[in-house]
């Protein structure tokens, strides 16, 4: 696989390609602001070699660059969903620290974190009992 591109947004990485018409479900969420105007700073990769990319291998093909605190990875669970939940991988905070988020609620968590107003236990700590969160 090779490195994941360098951005000045976050990055949302196709992890399945099974199922082409959820990616572009998942891209018209992510381009539509909610209900106040807020959208997700997100940049969208679908690169087939990162197909199968688990939060630890797509963690280490990020650049060296990457300054923002988490990656985003559409995978077989969120594209497989009616409700999207990608898992949001904490760059900052220990290996391994993940929490799933409905797309139509990714620009809160992207949105805060970015800016440093929360930190990734404020989302992390409020998910519902399929271990999603689903907003305030």
């Amino acid at each position: 696989m090779n490195q994941l591109p360098s951005s000045s947004a976050t990055l949302v990485v196709c992890t399945d390609f099974s199922g082409p018409a959820s990616w572009e479900r998942l891209r018209k969420v992510l381009a539509t602001p909610n209900d106040d105007g807020f959208l997700s700073g997100v940049e969208l990769v679908d690169d087939p070699r990162l197909e199968g990319a688990t939060c630890a291998g797509a963690r280490n093909l990020l650049p060296g660059d990457y300054r923002h605190p988490l990656l985003v990875l559409a995978d077989t669970v969120a594209l497989g969903s009616a409700e999207l939940p990608l898992v949001v991988v904490d760059l900052w905070g220990g290996p391994g620290r993940f929490v799933r988020v409905v797309a139509a609620e990714l620009w809160g968590i992207e949105n805060n974190l970015s800016i440093a107003n929360m930190e990734f236990d404020d989302f992390a700590g409020p998910v519902d009992e399929g271990g999603v969160f689903r907003g305030f």
